[in-house]
């Protein structure tokens, strides 16, 4: 079994080159998409890449597209990388961030009612 250390580092490459590929690759000039982490199994077999999208409305659209595209960026990192097994990526949509922002609004919303 991999250490959590080679864990951290596969999910810190693959943060790395699949954002630049995002970035070289697609075209979201609507909206704006982030690859917040990656998440490696410790097995090393898959990858699931968490991504953020502002307006949250268009998150199923772009993270659909991804999956949809996840071929080629996986085509890509087998080119870019050179480690042996490559985890399957697989996209998905963030909950986290929404969640924070819920919390945030929370917090905001007591402090006004406080004074």
């Amino acid at each position: 079994m991999p250490s959590t250390n080679r864990i951290e580092k596969v999910n810190s490459l693959l943060e790395h080159e699949i954002s630049q590929i995002i970035l070289r690759d697609f075209d979201f000039s609507d909206c704006l998409v982030t690859l917040t982490h990656v998440d490696t199994s410790s097995n090393l077999i898959e990858a699931k890449v968490f991504i953020s999208v502002f307006p949250d409305e268009k998150a199923p659209n772009i993270v659909k597209k991804l999956n949809a595209s996840v071929y080629s960026v996986q085509k890509k990192i087998d080119k870019l990388l050179n480690m042996r097994p490559i985890p399957k990526i697989k996209f998905v949509k963030d909950e986290n961030i929404k969640s924070a922002s819920r919390v945030e609004e929370l917090l905001a919303e007591l402090k006004n009612q406080q004074k």
